[in-house]
């Protein structure tokens, strides 16, 4: 990727001439820093480190500067996670972690997505009438909770590549935890937004002072947590699936209306799996394959895309916003008929992105009008087996999820990408009494309405969005790249690599970019710096932009440049996220994987 290298380069350095005296062109996303002293672009020559929190990213590359590796460190990272953005993932919650490992050549993904519970049924998401239960209502409770997956994710890694111990690497999180930390802008509206559902559980003790939110540079301390912690330091991950956290967690569950028993939390296990795999003009690219739409759908839209030529259209054109909204109908479209658990269904991922099913899709494009309504094709007759379920048709009404995304590299080549989550903002609301930790609303990503590749079924895993991605040239890692916000999750890392690759921005400027989001349903959302001129034209042609903005995902992205040995990353200004670049002198090469 030595083109982007090249702009990036030149970029960095522009902006260190300039840093604190101005903002970066095109942060009008921005919220109040909380940390000033660290910064949202880094370089560095033996490692990086780039989260949605200045702490985790700190502490992630604290690891890497004692000899640590991308491993390590990115289990630093999710522990501080848990204690500093409570309300995007934890050890309540599940994700997906892509691995590179720099001594085999090798990419592997940590599959650690939440389960449902035995006593889970298709139809528990309906009311008595057999009608769907409103999504504030069915995400709130018991039924919404998935098996969490994280830590046993977190052990798995460390089992396969780690060089330091759990019981070192959650020592920070605990001392967060411990001591307590100023609260920033995100989680300060976090907690505001969701005083009701938090007011439910343990957590209104935690994030509620005398019932009122905590604020902005108010000091959080949280004490069960850290037990918590200190538990799983002793015992490792079986703290949380054996014994008296496990007895806790589903017994609030079950105060809650949901079925979890402890034997459920004691059967649950990850799954290593391979990355879908797909090409884009001349890059090889590794992402999440099922039960994750986001691989497969983000290489379908890319291979789409790929015949229109997008950059002979101006980066901000009506035409490019066009041909990115009719992209993503139709993949959409496709992702709500045959997206689901393969352990449960078969997922046509090979008919999806076989060359002649993406010849079908891309005729149905044209640039002089839109597609009033988006259908799923049929992908099967590129397949060697046939669906083992009927579609059915599923409410609008599910809200946007939340998550976090976080990359690492390090100095001996290996590359993490991970994206981790507990659902929406603060999951459930639901927080275990006595442990500290909130519980996940993942499985309000199954479909509500049973018969579909996604109905609710024990021990299955519930679609998701997650895309932590990994970009190759000539076999070598080149780009991570990976975002938090539910479904619109695909379309944020689809916009940054076309951002970098396509339309050859600096990095920091291909996350920054505005970018859009919309489905085969008719959901609409843009961000700021659009023009609206532009938006008119658009909706002239049958779109449907509403008029307000919104903020959609917020990339983590880390470019490697072989040729000189560093590493560029980049935060999205969206959160109060750092990217920290690390840097040691006598450095060796015997330490580490």
């Amino acid at each position: 990727m030595k083109r982007i290298w090249k702009a990036s380069l030149a970029v960095f350095f522009s902006i260190l001439l300039v840093a604190g005296t101005m903002p970066l062109t095109g942060q009008a996303k921005k919220p109040k820093n909380d940390y000033e002293g660290y910064s949202q672009v880094d370089v560095g020559d033996d490692g990086m480190v780039a989260s949605a929190h200045p702490l985790a990213s700190q502490i992630g590359a604290d690891v890497l500067k004692k000899g640590g590796n991308a491993i390590d460190a990115a289990v630093a990272v999710q522990f501080a996670l848990n204690v500093v953005e409570p309300m995007m993932s934890g050890i309540g919650g599940g994700g997906f972690m892509m691995v590179y490992d720099g001594e085999t050549k090798e990419t592997t993904i940590i599959n650690s997505r939440e389960r449902a519970p035995a006593g889970a049924t298709p139809d528990m998401f309906l009311d008595e009438n057999g009608n769907p239960i409103p999504f504030s209502k069915r995400s709130t409770g018991g039924t919404a909770v998935g098996i969490p997956g994280t830590l046993k994710g977190l052990e798995t890694a460390l089992d396969m590549w780690g060089t330091r111990s759990m019981q070192q690497l959650i020592g920070p999180a605990i001392k967060l935890a411990d001591k307590g930390f100023p609260i920033d802008s995100v989680l300060a509206n976090a907690i505001a937004d969701n005083q009701d559902k938090l007011s439910r559980s343990a957590a209104g003790e935690v994030f509620l002072e005398n019932g009122e939110p905590m604020e902005e540079g108010d000091h959080l301390v949280q004490k069960d947590l850290a037990k918590t912690l200190k538990m799983i330091r002793s015992e490792g991950a079986d703290a949380l699936y054996n014994g008296q956290i496990a007895e806790a967690l589903a017994g609030v569950v079950q105060d809650f209306g949901g079925s979890m028993t402890p034997e459920d939390l004691a059967n649950y296990e990850v799954t290593i799996d391979e990355p879908v795999w797909g090409d884009y003009q001349g890059y090889e690219i590794a992402s999440m394959p099922p039960p994750s739409s986001g691989g497969v759908f983000l290489l379908q839209m890319l291979k789409i895309l790929d015949d229109f030529n997008l950059s002979q259209y101006d980066l901000k054109s009506w035409e490019k916003y066009h041909l990115l909204a009719e992209t993503m109908h139709l993949a959409y479209a496709d992702r709500a008929a045959y997206a689901g658990d393969p352990e449960f269904v078969n997922v046509p991922t090979n008919g999806l992105l076989h060359p002649e099913y993406i010849k079908e899709r891309q005729e149905l494009i044209s640039l002089d009008e839109v597609n009033a309504n988006p259908e799923a094709g049929d992908p099967w007759k590129y397949e060697n087996s046939a669906a083992n379920y009927e579609a059915a048709d599923q409410p609008n009404d599910r809200e946007y999820g939340e998550t976090t995304h976080f990359s690492v590299t390090d100095r001996w080549g290996n590359v993490v990408s991970y994206t981790t989550t507990i659902e929406q903002v603060f999951g459930t609301g639901i927080m275990v009494p006595g442990y500290g930790f909130m519980l996940n609303n993942e499985l309000t990503d199954f479909d509500a309405v049973p018969g579909g590749a996604n109905e609710v079924q024990p021990n299955k895993r519930p679609l998701s969005s997650m895309t932590p991605t990994i970009v190759f040239e000539g076999g070598e890692p080149v780009l991570t790249v990976g975002s938090p916000g539910g479904p619109t999750i695909i379309t944020s890392v689809l916009q940054t690599i076309l951002h970098a690759i396509e339309y050859d921005m600096e990095l920091k400027s291909a996350v920054e970019e505005p970018r859009i989001y919309t489905n085969n349903l008719n959901s609409y959302r843009y961000e700021e710096r659009i023009s609206g001129g532009v938006l008119d034209h658009l909706n002239e042609m049958g779109h449907n932009f509403g008029p307000n903005p919104t903020t959609i995902g917020n990339v983590q992205s880390i470019l490697i440049d072989h040729e000189n040995g560093t590493f560029k990353g980049v935060a999205d200004s969206s959160r109060n996220g750092a990217a920290i670049g690390v840097d040691l002198k006598g450095k060796g090469k015997d330490k580490g994987k």
